[in-house]
């Protein structure tokens, strides 16, 4: 994965007319039910932040195709949840991790709308609160409330983060260096997420 963002962010600062696209589809990717798990858009989205603080790629940009790309990949995993309702259960990816969908229409059960908006801060559900709020036939109204303003937040808060750590980091070790940060900082991200994951996991079976 970390791979992917390290090429995808090359490519974005190599071609900077593409930085819209990219960040689109990247954010789509990840808010859409069936691609999720392909997509490391909140990686992404962070280092992209990160080398704004260079001041070579603009905000309005990255904040407008990240919102954008989110909201829709929301829209979109909603919408199949209102069409298709509980059969989706019988589709990858649900088939290989069946309590992912049932995780999902809980969490909505419990919160109710404002899971829509809460469940986008968390990773493992993000893309699942959606698809979970068609099946339960959560009303369009209220759901694109919670979808457009989650994204207006979740978006900017990583793009900030990203640009938080980057401007730290060219003031301790240069701006030459600061892709190397960049990307040192997206591994020890990746190696905590699997830690914390098989420590789940350990727990459970305990």
């Amino acid at each position: 994965m970390e791979n992917l963002v390290q090429s995808t962010l090359a490519f974005v600062s190599a071609h900077a007319g593409w930085a819209f696209a990219v960040i689109f589809v990247t954010t789509f990717g990840e808010s859409f039910v069936f691609l999720s798990l392909l997509f490391p858009g909140t990686s992404l989205l962070i280092a992209a932040g990160a080398l704004m603080a260079t001041g070579t790629r603009s905000y309005f940009i990255l904040l407008s195709a990240a919102i954008l790309g989110a909201v829709l990949g929301d829209a979109v995993s909603y919408w199949i949840g209102r069409r298709f309702g509980p059969a989706l259960a019988r589709v990858w990816p649900f088939t290989r991790n069946p309590k992912l969908l049932p995780r999902g229409i809980r969490f909505f059960a419990r919160y109710g709308g404002l899971s829509v908006f809460i469940g986008r801060f968390f990773g493992p559900l993000r893309s699942v609160i959606p698809l979970a709020a068609g099946i339960m036939q959560m009303p369009s109204d209220r759901f694109w409330i919670a979808n457009v303003t989650s994204a207006a937040v979740w978006a900017p808060m990583l793009v900030f983060v990203g640009d938080g750590i980057g401007r730290l980091g060219e003031q301790l070790i240069g701006r030459e260096n600061l892709v190397v940060l960049v990307l040192a900082g997206i591994v020890l991200f990746g190696i905590g997420g699997v830690a914390w994951a098989l420590a789940r996991s350990a727990r459970s079976r305990g």
